[in-house]
């Protein structure tokens, strides 16, 4: 039986007070100063405030503080594998410059892309694996979607990776990790496709991504057992976890904005608004309740060292920029009369 949809809420327009804007245009954090540029104001690369703002990434804030701790020829903060220490080794690191407007064409990013690629080779011929092994889904929907962000969205490895995504969704839709079956936690692969070229899909990626959507959209972002309340909270970077706000910033980007059973979703996120139009940064990783909680609590030399480039409780360019972009693709779909039942 389908489950009942929730209540919506009553719908408002997004709402950006100029002092929001203005904070996200700083020059202090080129990366947010690019990708507000492109991505809120519609600017075109040769735009000159979006050319000075590209170059300055590598000047100042987070990226370049974390390029400036790379390994020469290596990585970050590796242990027995680019992966661990959790969160402060090379993959995550990867994860994080991937959000901040870098591409492989500075030559310490494609450097670090090919080591974290030749780290994570898989068999088969593409990624998300470990020593040539079977790729893990988690780790390889994640090094695919930053490696097509850095520039990557041709390379051969990047590309059977999408092909093997493909291969092993659910053939009802939707993804499972570690055998847990299909569940919104698995939504890795949907982002990968968001950022990759729509017209560079093939005709099997389209069907698999309408049947991901369709899962996702049949919970309503957030419909899935008991309420867990971390997905109730925002988060940056998310790592492999889901929150209410991941699920919106891929569905939109997806070309879903107009579906009306995101409503509660986005109902919740314009809830989350701050008077002067930010959003506040809830919670770093790992954020868990429940079952997750208290295997850490019983494996403590498992458990993770949170990493964060902001303050939790409070306001996250971050979390304020990706809210904004889901917030216009909401709005657009609306005055364009594409909001659909």
């Amino acid at each position: 039986m389908t489950p009942a949809r929730t209540k919506p809420v009553p719908k408002t327009r997004t709402k950006t007070p100029s002092t929001a804007m203005s904070w996200l245009l700083e020059g202090n954090q080129p990366s947010v100063r690019y990708r507000t540029l492109t991505e809120l104001l519609g600017r075109k690369e040769n735009d000159p405030e979006v050319r000075d703002a590209k170059r300055a990434i590598l000047e100042r804030g987070w990226a370049a503080e974390i390029l400036s701790q790379r390994r020469l020829g290596g990585g970050w903060n590796d242990g027995d594998s680019q992966y661990r220490p959790k969160y402060l080794s090379t993959n995550w690191m990867m994860l994080v410059l991937s959000d901040l407007g870098l591409t492989r064409a500075v030559p310490e990013v494609r450097e670090a892309c090919e080591f974290w690629m030749d780290g994570f080779a898989a068999t088969g011929g593409g990624l998300g694996g470990s020593s040539k092994g079977t790729p893990h889904y988690c780790v390889a929907a994640n090094q695919a979607r930053a490696l097509i962000r850095f520039g990557y969205e041709d390379d051969p490895r990047v590309r059977r990776t999408l092909d093997w995504l493909v291969e092993t969704a659910d053939p009802k839709g939707g993804w499972s990790c570690f055998g847990s079956g299909r569940n919104l936690d698995s939504w890795e692969a949907l982002s990968v496709f968001a950022a990759f070229p729509r017209s560079k899909w093939s005709g099997s990626m389209k069907t698999c991504v309408e049947k991901g959507a369709e899962f996702f959209l049949e919970r309503e972002l957030h419909r899935q057992g008991d309420r867990y309340e971390p997905w109730y909270r925002f988060h940056y970077p998310p790592h492999y976890y889901y929150d209410l706000l991941v699920g919106l910033d891929f569905m939109t980007a997806l070309g879903y904005a107009g579906d009306r059973r995101m409503d509660y979703a986005v109902a919740f996120l314009r809830s989350r608004q701050l008077p002067d139009g930010r959003w506040n940064l809830d919670a770093v990783h790992p954020d868990l309740e429940g079952a997750a909680a208290r295997w850490y609590a019983s494996h403590p030399k498992h458990r993770p060292t949170p990493f964060a480039i902001e303050k939790v409780g409070q306001p996250s360019k971050m979390i304020t920029l990706a809210a904004l972009r889901v917030l216009d693709a909401v709005d657009r779909a609306s005055s364009s009369g594409g909001r659909r039942p």
